[in-house]
């Protein structure tokens, strides 16, 4: 097993595969950047809402105000910088501290594939991404390589594996592949689509993409492992995208995954790609053409920190996912260990919230307007996620407080329906809020779920 595991170390592939997905990275989230500030998104997630909901834990992270265009600016011009490959493990850093804090200023706005961008910047930091075909290795002859640790290529692909078998152990749930939820609710939105709009109302064709979607994603990894397959394994990954791009919001993920998956083709095709666009740079692909190896002296004590560092990493992300399975009741009502795993478009929620807020003293009693201080956006997503509830609920306490309310009790009467289910009451009525502290423990205020979703 030891002598195993040290020859697949020492192991080396094309440092041109590592550099193709640097560049493709790069460019893809610098284009993402600037696409989320041209929209206006910093002022309106960030700037001009009253209240953040933050993570726990990660409350102390805040939006800069209008030096949050600075920060966004930082990030981006990281991006550029790891594309290009110039002071690359400066732009790794940068990027992944920018991009990490923008994604824990608001968990209004999280999506799977922030996640997913944090887990790659983080990972191209200890990478040898610039050996090849990047600024640094053309203007320093020690930095560059013809050969890296084929480790630092499969860590990637892995990665990427998770993504797509983990989404796809989550739809083997008898929502989705029985009752074709939440696909049957969300495909007839879309009938105005050109050619197959009218066949989104048919029974068959949302069972059809529930089941197709399962599928995919168990077995996608493998048919872009597998030489023979490959190719008909990223067809079938750009129709799947184009498809769920055309279908439904969700931004750049689509394109992520696209590009990132031609990890998994051979290096032969990314030093085609990668010569091609020296040429339009006129830069001579020739320099980066050499006999060396890069390769990590396992004798040295720092080298040894870092595999097993990163070991540890890949062992936290495949067990990660799992984490609700510590956790009673129904995952997609209670929400709790749903983040972070891959659970990608699995559940439609919606729910209705009214706080009340009550004198210790007096007894009287205030009925909130939540319009005064959440954006709708906020509003909607603090409707049906306990976490947002709670501490939306213990920023009213203060709020009031502050008002002159002695001890602000804060209850809330609110329903929520799950995927076509008719709306019931999702929190006790009776209990303080203000009372409840957010931990990783259960929330005993989740009234039960009065049904059964079988599967993972």
């Amino acid at each position: 097993m030891q002598k195993t595991l040290h020859t697949y170390i020492n192991k080396t592939s094309q440092a041109a595969t590592l550099a193709f997905f640097r560049l493709a990275f790069g460019l893809m989230m610098f284009f993402s950047i600037v696409r989320f500030v041209s929209y206006g998104w910093v002022e309106k997630f960030y700037i001009s809402p009253t209240f953040h909901f933050t993570y726990f834990g990660f409350e102390w992270v805040k939006p800069l105000g209008k030096f949050t265009y600075v920060l966004f600016a930082v990030c981006g011009l990281a991006a550029l910088a790891i594309a290009f490959g110039y002071k690359y493990r400066l732009a790794a850093i940068a990027f992944f501290l920018s991009f990490t804090y923008i994604e824990l200023m608001d968990k209004t706005t999280y999506l799977n594939h922030y996640y997913f961008i944090s887990i790659i910047a983080f990972l191209l930091i200890f990478l040898p991404a610039n050996a090849s075909y990047s600024v640094d290795a053309y203007q320093n002859e020690k930095l560059r390589f013809q050969e890296v640790p084929t480790w630092t290529i499969d860590i990637l692909k892995l990665m990427l594996g998770i993504v797509y078998f983990y989404a796809g152990l989550a739809k083997l749930n008898s929502d989705w592949l029985l009752h074709a939820m939440p696909l049957k609710i969300w495909l007839p939105n879309q009938s105005n689509i050109p050619l197959i709009g009218n066949l989104l109302h048919e029974s068959i064709v949302q069972y059809a993409f529930s089941w197709i979607g399962a599928i995919y994603d168990l077995c996608i990894p493998f048919l872009l492992l597998n030489k023979k397959t490959r190719k008909f394994g990223f067809l079938l990954v750009v129709a799947f995208h184009i498809l769920t791009k055309i279908l439904f919001p969700i931004g750049v993920f689509p394109y992520v995954m696209i590009v990132s998956s031609l990890i998994f083709f051979d290096a032969s095709f990314h030093t085609k790609v990668l010569n091609k666009i020296g040429k339009l740079f006129k830069m001579q692909s020739g320099v980066f053409q050499n006999n060396n190896v890069f390769k990590d002296k396992l004798s040295q004590p720092v080298t040894q920190i870092k595999l097993v560092f990163l070991a540890l990493f890949v062992l936290f992300q495949l067990t990660f996912p799992f984490r609700y399975l510590a956790y009673p009741g129904e995952l997609f009502w209670t929400e709790e260990g749903f983040r972070f795993s891959w659970r990608v478009m699995l559940m439609e929620k919606a729910g209705y919230t009214q706080f009340y807020v009550t004198d210790a003293k007096t007894q009287k009693r205030k009925f909130v307007d939540n319009s005064r201080f959440l954006t709708p956006f906020q509003e909607k997503q603090m409707a049906f996620q306990p976490d947002f509830i709670l501490e939306y609920a213990h920023y009213l306490h203060e709020y009031y407080k502050k008002t002159g309310v002695v001890d602000p009790i804060v209850t809330v009467d609110c329903y929520v329906a799950l995927n076509g289910r008719l709306s019931t009451r999702y929190i006790d009525p009776t209990v303080d809020l203000a009372k409840e502290k957010e931990s990783f423990q259960h929330k005993t205020w989740i009234l039960p779920f009065n049904d059964e979703i079988k599967g993972f």
